[in-house]
């Protein structure tokens, strides 16, 4: 490496070698990133940058294996898949190149070049459609399309920077603000991504594209009548649009109208048949209605569209009560095997194989797949423990009973919710089904109001060393526990269906007991329990739709059970009497006398619809949806022992 060199980051060669590159300085360049990578192998910015320079070097065959190394490690790259592309089309190899640029757009839509490839491809089928994208993306301000990018490299703190910095000098630009919502969405922070779409809805009401978001943030704030009015605006726009009929049949389906739901999925599926997306979807809906042969053959239809679908066949699975074909076994070895294969379809064909294999009864085999999709998930979605022990810690350092008397006479005295919290795979689908199947409960879902209470609490600062929440309870006025209160009944009246009580089982409420006793004193809270090896591995085998990063590892959720139950423990202390604790395998081992100790600690008389939960066709959006539909059984209790072997990870951190 030249000397001038010697001193520099990996970053910083690589910006000096794509001067290099842009000034035609080709065998410079590429030697530079040669010694960098000598000295720093596998660093993914280099390869890629080498590979641009071996390609435009036409030294096809390396910048082939340079762009290899990276879509080994990292098969979402998408600039690698557009370099691919280009490289494929140097070579005369058209349907590569565009195979290549699909892949491309499929994982970053905002690459520009790959739409542009495809546009100008003669004889593409979806010409039309990669020109309007390419149009569209060539319309916007650079600094947009690189937001964009960003965006979809997971780079999010250097696209907010990007984004901010951009709007200061054009305040009102639509994209930009929609940009920046699309990152609040992601940084969690769904009020202010809510506002800022209202916000440009205002000044560019006929901006479909951010009513299409404005719908997505109202879904994911569980707003749901409003996202339902919404979609409608942006159908009435267009009709004939598959999207914005998608749009309104997820909104139907979140109000509980699932029948409509169907019909406009199915619809849909009129115009589009090859959508493979749209079957998932159905299929979704139809499990939720308890049709689950009717399930099966939407996700089917799904796979046969796009065979390396990992998660058409992690929804097979996941029904808990199918059994894989022989053909469907093969096809998820090689499609889980294969190098062109997503990471996240990857990861759903993991989850699928291991339920596959342990139905099978081949533990081991089963485990290692177990294991490598939840490591692939957790690279995806880390886990952030020490903001978690700094929250329980203070709680249980600052909120005793002396604490709660002094707030005695506060909150809204609403006695209408019944909480069950706990962990995932605990239990919780099952007391809510035994509940819901009462004449005066309402069965919900697993409602986010409270937890969006407290990251509203909480403010912008949610990963610093000293949060705002939960300390911030201490200084809340009685009149603001009382509002609280009042909005979280006015809130999650939508879900109810006229009861005298309704149920929330969003089982992570349990790290947010205080707040629920400040701003509802009256409210029952259940804590479902299950026995710690049993628990924590089943949520270790359980991909879930989103949140849950501690049960992407064996110690994370090792440590994390024990941080709930020494939580609980303190709640049981200070509270005395407030939380009934009811043990899962209690239940297994006698129904009726848990359901009548539940009834009694609730207030309500005993109905034998509740032993006979069974029957309630109510619809059930978990995992554990098929379970709860069948009469309690006990096969399942101690499954975490054919895997006993491979656990010894998990006890030590439930007994450190």
């Amino acid at each position: 490496m030249p000397n001038q060199l010697k001193n520099l980051q990996p970053d910083q060669v690589i910006k000096q070698c794509q001067l290099l590159i842009q000034k035609g300085h080709l065998s410079q360049a590429a030697k530079n990133l040669e010694d960098m990578l000598a000295e720093n192998p596998g660093h993914i910015e280099g390869v890629y940058c080498l590979a641009v320079c071996q390609r435009k070097q036409q030294k096809y065959n390396l910048a082939m294996a340079s762009l290899d190394q990276i879509l080994i490690k990292q098969p979402d790259h998408g600039r690698a898949h557009q370099e691919q592309g280009y490289t494929h089309k140097a070579m005369a190899n058209t349907s590569q190149a565009i195979a290549s640029f699909e892949k491309a757009v499929a994982l970053n839509p905002a690459l520009f070049g790959s739409w542009r490839a495809l546009a100008d491809q003669p004889g593409y089928p979806m010409r039309q459609e990669a020109k309007k994208r390419a149009d569209w993306l060539s319309s916007l301000p650079p600094a947009l399309v690189s937001v964009s990018s960003l965006i979809y490299q997971k780079q999010l703190h250097r696209a907010e920077w990007l984004c901010r910095h951009f709007l200061k000098d054009n305040p009102h630009q639509p994209e930009a603000m929609r940009l920046l919502a699309e990152l609040g969405t992601k940084f969690q922070i769904l009020d202010d991504a809510e506002f800022l779409l209202a916000s440009c809805l205002e000044f560019e009401p006929n901006y479909k594209r951010a009513r299409l978001d404005y719908v997505h943030v109202l879904h994911k704030r569980q707003k749901f009548n409003k996202a339902l009015e919404q979609a409608k605006i942006l159908l009435d726009s267009d009709p004939e649009n598959a999207t914005f009929k998608i749009g309104l049949g997820n909104a139907q389906q979140a109000t509980g109208d699932f029948e409509a739901a169907i019909s406009t999925f199915e619809s849909v599926l009129d115009s589009n048949a090859a959508n493979y997306s749209i079957y998932l979807t159905l299929g979704h809906a139809l499990k939720t209605m308890g049709r689950v042969e009717d399930a099966i053959q939407a996700y089917r239809k799904s796979y046969d569209l796009k065979p390396d679908f990992g998660d058409a066949f992690w929804s097979l699975a996941n029904l808990k009560t199918y059994r894989f074909t022989s053909d469907e076994r093969q096809q998820m070895r090689v499609k889980e095997a294969s190098a062109t294969t997503s990471i996240n379809d990857k990861i759903h064909f993991c989850f699928a194989l291991g339920k596959d294999l342990e139905d099978s009864e081949l533990f081991d085999e089963a485990f290692s797949f177990y294991h490598r999709g939840n490591k692939l998930k957790s690279e995806q979605d880390k886990f952030d423990s020490k903001s978690l022990e700094l929250s329980f810690e203070f709680q249980k350092n600052n909120f005793d009973a002396a604490f709660f008397n002094r707030h005695k006479q506060t909150g809204c005295s609403a006695a209408d919710p019944i909480f069950i919290v706990g962990l995932p795979r605990a239990g919780s689908t099952l007391l809510e089904q035994i509940l819901s199947s009462h004449s005066q409960v309402d069965g919900t879902m697993e409602l986010a109001n409270i937890i969006g209470l407290a990251h509203r609490l909480n403010g912008r600062q949610a990963t610093r060393d000293t949060p705002k929440y939960p300390s911030i309870l201490s200084n809340l006025t009685a009149d603001d526990l009382t509002k609280m209160g009042e909005l979280y009944i006015e809130e999650t009246r939508h879900h109810r269906q006229g009861a005298m009580f309704f149920i929330d089982k969003m089982p992570n409420n349990f790290r947010h007991i205080a707040l629920i006793n400040l701003i509802l004193p009256n409210a029952k809270i259940i804590d479902a329990r299950r026995d710690a090896l049993s628990c924590c591995f089943s949520g270790f085998k359980q991909l879930f739709g989103e949140g849950q990063q501690f049960s992407y590892d064996l110690e994370d959720i090792g440590h994390y059970y024990r941080s709930y139950v020494e939580l609980m423990d303190h709640w049981d202390k200070e509270l005395p009497g407030k939380i009934l604790r009811v043990q899962y395998e209690d239940v297994v081992a006698d129904l009726e006398s848990q359901v009548r100790r539940i009834l009694d600690y609730c207030g309500l008389p005993f109905e034998q619809a509740c032993i006979d939960f069974h029957t309630n066709k109510r619809a059930v959006r978990t995992p554990s949806s098929e379970q709860v539909r069948q009469p309690i059984y006990q096969s399942g209790l101690e499954q975490w022992r054919n895997y006993e072997s491979h656990l010894t990870p998990l006890k030590k951190a439930l007994k450190s």
